[in-house]
């Protein structure tokens, strides 16, 4: 027990009896406090409203709840229940539990800033709630109505703070600069944080993270957590921003834009340097970030746990699936785009047959923003029957994405059916061949790999200012076509392209899908995990045009104007096989006509479809 507590209040005697509540100047005058310094050798304290579980009183004009940590110490609070009262969505008004975490001591006056009020149920707020310095208040007010509301239960505890320190060196005279450089006595690996995290970040602020490797090495960031806003409103649109720039400054190509919330995402340098801005202009400040970095040699590329012992004990999660005991087999190929952007992979003995009872791993590594594409050119596995529903129990080739800091199946290949394109999420795929049969007819596979930035999409000029951004401009052609990443194949996860079409002065474009089947429903928002694509007349969020998810006839979408946007994004969940468009550029009197959609439908496969898909193709090719 530290000995400057001032005292520890049980809630079973805060339920029986008000012989530990405080008044004084040192606090919001008039208020009643209750104190708590010490959890008295427990891993964690108990709080909760008066008379809790039964119905709280009303007409609590301020109760108030004193954390006080010790001088390296933060509070962290966990809700286990939470029922107030709420008359209004901001809950200004009715019952609320006013929250004040940015302090140097657990002290508030009518002029101390809070950070947010709180009514509603579990569902209305974050369960967990962080100060940024040794000191957090809470204030209980209800209003005069007598609710059946049953208030509020949760922990406390204090944590050290010099648990979430960045491990870079600040730079002098900024708030939150910070400068990491590799160096033969140094360590290979650290940890870096947003301002105050794990509290709320401040508003209105621009930190930057300078990443510097020896001349062979390379950065490797993984960001564990990412808690900015809540949602799936595209980055385009956010306040708050993460921007990876591949170099030195912020005028070098971006390799990722984060925003929302997620985490376990990977970023590979290109190069020996890596730039990391942090900007949040928003008036709902997030938590934050947490990430860990580590500079790599070029032999280390692989980056398997073997560097644990060099690196004191400090590894990142392991990328092969198998248990480690496992042997890998003299067939498996691990591919680095440092060595290789493209090439060919193949069964073992292919175009003879491949031998029973063997496993084979692909394993591809890229770099910046580099996803990996495979493309099948000859597919053909044993199967023990004709009508294949799935590939258990068959000869098969499955695909695995790192998400969420694990390898994740995405899809499985099996029989004699040519697959469609295969592309990564991010720099990493595996493809793990399983023959459990053999026969003298079965040849195997043959594809052709490429380390890609453009995300298999070949129309308009890719902008460095996003990863994943295009420029179609009627100065350069009237007429087009654009498609979803890796067309006709499924779509990449965890993936948001954009698509600004520039026409001249009074000029608008018409868009046409003739494809459309992006995972979702409507109305394609985040309560639904709902991958979709977005339509706009401007860079921000335009309330004409509903979100597109699902699969969907054809159909036709019009500018108001010159410019044009259309955003697609998918989350982490399933998959679709995307879209592909025509679009063309009119004048503001010109009038579009459709493609004739009557009974000759052969026909106009034959004339008009057929040859926009192989042109599209051999486009992809």
């Amino acid at each position: 027990m530290r000995e400057d507590n001032v005292m520890e209040v049980s809630f079973l005697l805060l339920v029986l009896q008000i012989t530990f509540i405080v008044v004084g100047d040192a606090v919001h005058p008039g208020c009643e406090c209750l104190i708590f310094s010490s959890t008295y050798g427990k891993e964690k304290g108990i709080f909760k409203s008066p008379d809790y579980p039964k119905p709280y009183s009303s007409n609590i004009d301020c109760l108030l709840y004193s954390f006080v940590a010790g001088p390296e110490e933060i509070v962290e609070i966990t809700f286990e229940d939470f029922n107030v009262y709420k008359d209004s969505s901001d809950c200004v008004r009715g019952d609320y539990l006013k929250l004040f975490v940015h302090l140097e001591a657990a002290q508030v006056n009518e002029y101390t800033p809070w950070e947010s009020l709180y009514c509603g149920h579990m569902i209305d707020i974050p369960n967990m709630v962080y100060s940024s310095g040794p000191g957090l208040v809470l204030e209980f007010h209800t209003g005069p109505n007598r609710k059946n509301f049953t208030g509020f239960f949760g922990y406390f505890r204090f944590i050290d703070k010099r648990l979430f320190r960045t491990d870079g060196l600040k730079l002098a005279n900024t708030m939150c600069d910070y400068q990491f450089e590799s160096t033969e006595q140094g360590p290979a690996y650290g940890k870096f944080y947003s301002p105050r995290y794990p509290s709320s970040y401040p508003k209105n602020i621009r930190c930057s993270y300078r990443f510097r490797a020896r001349s062979q090495e390379r950065i490797r960031i993984i960001f564990e957590g990412i808690f900015l806003q809540k949602g799936d409103l595209s980055c385009l649109n956010r306040a708050d921003l993460i921007r990876i720039y591949d170099g030195k400054t912020s005028s070098d190509p971006a390799i990722g834009v984060l925003c929302n919330e997620g985490g376990e995402i990977e970023i590979l340098s290109t190069g020996s340097e890596l730039f990391i801005e942090f900007v949040a202009n928003s008036d709902t400040p997030g938590q934050g970030f947490k990430a860990r970095y580590q500079f790599q040699t070029m032999e280390n590329n692989n980056i398997e746990n073997q560097n644990a012992n060099r690196l004191g004990g400090f590894s990142f999660p392991t990328e092969v699936e198998p248990s480690v005991s496992e042997a890998r087999s003299s067939c498996d190929m691990v591919i680095n785009s440092d060595t290789s952007k493209n090439g060919t992979i193949m069964s073992p003995f292919y175009p003879s047959p491949y031998p029973s009872k063997t496993t084979c791993r692909y394993e591809f590594q890229g770099r910046g923003k580099e996803r990996v594409q495979v493309v099948f050119h000859d597919f053909n596995l044993y199967h023990s029957q004709d009508d294949i529903k799935d590939c258990a129990h068959q000869d098969s080739l499955n695909a695995f994405v790192h998400i969420g800091g694990l390898m994740e199946k995405i899809d499985s290949f099996c029989g004699s059916k040519v697959p469609k394109p295969v592309m990564s999420n991010g720099p990493r795929l595996k493809l793990e061949f399983q023959s459990l049969f053999a026969s003298r007819y079965s040849r195997g596979f043959n594809a052709t790999y490429s380390f890609t930035e453009n995300f298999g999409i070949k129309t308009g000029t890719q902008l460095p200012d996003y990863p994943c951004a295009f420029v179609l401009n009627s100065n350069e052609s009237k007429t087009g076509y654009f498609y979803s990443p890796n067309y006709p194949g499924f779509y990449p996860r965890d993936t948001e392209c954009h698509y600004f079409f520039h026409g001249n002065t009074n000029e608008k474009v018409h868009l046409h899908f003739n494809y459309f089947d992006v995972e979702g429903v409507l109305p394609c928002e985040a309560i639904s995990a709902s991958d979709y694509v977005e339509f706009s007349n401007y860079m921000a969020r335009d309330r004409k045009y509903s979100r597109h998810c699902g699969q969907l006839e054809e159909f036709d979408i019009e500018s108001d104007r010159k410019f044009f946007r259309v955003t697609f994004r998918s989350n982490d969940r399933l998959d679709g096989t995307g879209f592909n468009a025509t679009y063309q550029f009119l004048n503001e009197v010109e009038v579009y006509t459709p493609k004739p959609t009557a009974d000759c439908a052969g026909r106009i496969l034959g004339t008009i479809l057929l040859p926009f898909m192989s042109l599209l193709l051999s486009e992809i090719k």
